[in-house]
């Protein structure tokens, strides 16, 4: 069985029945023989039915909110801008795909040559809970697009958002077997991934997740794309609009319950305005609204479940036993459900636990520095290498950060956050692969080589 439980109160919303083996045979033959129209079907109908889907999820907007608040905690506000976003990656992708996927000639000596994506097959999606309409959309629709089929095994806490993305593309008009949404266990996938009959897999969540698909897929010669965790450092130095740099912090750091990959989880600031900054982001901090994420008014809701609230405050607590020193806001803590105080980490040494660790909470570790090289050396000491961001108005650290901060993306005076219109992933361990815009829609298919000779 699978348990859907309201972090805001502990109590349990619904429990779902898992899929047995049948149930998964079924579904991997009803994608399997869907795919082979599928691939067929003409683009302009492809694009047409997710311009459809994006009519669908717009018109629901505040149910997938409710949805998303009663299952992980999101504030409401946080779950109608996630179901805007989906929206427009939907219409935006859905325009663009004729372009994304064309034909590319190159000029030869031979009467044509070009290259050519097509569609690979059926794609198992695994998902996580912290944006359970975001991170589905962005990789279903550009496989599904592109000629896919697509599986999707969720994150076990949010069953309803993911038959609800089910629903409705079979409300938008998908043929049956396009998107499927697997009830299982993370036990279930491996099994799925050595079937024949699935041709690549793509992943966001954790490192150990991450790993885990990679080895099978590697095995069995499958392709994947991985989208995994991340210690992203946020870079201050003294030319920035320091009042900007904090609210954009705040924003970075604590939005969606601070649990996002993307997050800025290292502050890094330089002396010269440490303090200043300190203290405007504490102030900023206390002053959020943390309670009930189905009260309009709220800034943040719980953490996503008991067992994540309890590790985060493992590592807060052996951060502070090593040494640390953390200073919790002032808020009081409701008197049921998985909160915690958003808090701040400082005087943090390379020999700490937490210093090589991604922590997926309303926590920031900040960091001190003399001059931009140790910004930098600072920011990159570390495996992980999602996104980065520099507050800075001087051109040649803005110039440096491109090109040295070792990141997938590197924002330049604005919070890292994806943008529909460009490519994201990681390197390091946070993954590879990219999804979104044309490598996204290109993920999954094979870049075929022509050439005609006469």
């Amino acid at each position: 069985m699978i348990t859907s439980i309201n972090p805001a109160t502990g109590q349990t919303i619904k429990v779902y029945t898992e899929l047995d083996a049948g149930g998964i045979e079924a579904a991997i033959t009803n994608a399997s023989m869907a795919f082979a129209s599928w691939r067929k079907t003409e683009l302009s109908r492809r694009s047409q039915l997710v311009h459809t889907l994006a009519d669908a999820l717009e018109a629901n907007t505040d149910i997938c909110a409710h949805l998303m608040s009663t299952e992980m905690g999101k504030t409401l506000k946080a779950g109608r801008a996630e179901i805007d976003k989906c929206v427009k990656y939907c219409r935006y992708t859905a325009d663009m795909a004729a372009t994304y996927l064309a034909d590319e000639m190159v000029e030869t000596e031979y009467k044509q040559a070009f290259t050519r994506p097509l569609p690979l097959g059926t794609i198992l999606l695994v998902m996580p809970w912290n944006f359970p309409f975001w991170q589905v959309i962005r990789v279903a629709v550009a496989a599904i697009l592109a000629g896919n089929t697509c599986l999707l095994k969720h994150a076990s806490n949010v069953p309803g958002s993911a038959l609800s993305l089910e629903e409705m593309f079979t409300q938008a008009g998908f043929p049956a077997g396009v998107f499927q949404t697997l009830l299982i266990r993370s036990g279930a996938v491996k099994a799925i991934l050595e079937d024949d009959r699935i041709h690549a897999a793509s992943l966001t969540g954790s490192e150990a997740a991450g790993s885990a698909v990679a080895s099978i897929c590697g095995a069995q010669i499958k392709p994947c794309v991985l989208e995994l965790g991340g210690a992203d450092p946020f870079i201050v130095m003294p030319s920035a609009d320091l009042d900007a740099a904090v609210d954009h912090a705040i924003t970075g750091r604590m939005r969606n319950n601070g649990q996002s990959c993307i997050a800025a989880k290292r502050l890094i600031v330089h002396a010269s305005i440490y303090d200043d900054f300190k203290a405007a982001f504490l102030a900023k901090m206390n002053a959020m609204n943390l309670g009930d994420p189905l009260d309009g008014k709220t800034d943040m809701g719980p953490i996503a479940s008991k067992r994540a609230l309890d590790d985060v405050n493992a590592q807060v607590t052996r951060a502070e036993t090593q040494g640390a020193l953390v200073t919790h806001s002032t808020h009081a803590l409701p008197k049921r459900g998985f909160y915690m105080r958003p808090a701040i980490i400082e005087n943090i040494s390379k020999d700490m636990d937490v210093y090589g660790q991604e922590i997926f909470a309303p926590v920031a570790m900040l960091f001190k520095v003399e001059s931009f090289d140790e910004a930098i050396v600072l920011a990159n000491d570390t495996d992980l290498g999602l996104s980065s961001v520099l507050f800075s108005k001087d051109t040649d650290e803005q110039a440096r950060a491109i090109s040295e901060l070792e990141a997938g993306s590197t924002y330049i005076n604005r919070y890292a956050s994806s943008d529909i219109r460009l490519p994201f992933g990681g390197i390091k361990r946070s993954g590879f692969g990219r999804e979104m815009a044309k490598e996204g829609l290109q993920a999954f298919t094979n870049l075929k080589t022509v050439i005609v000779a006469n």
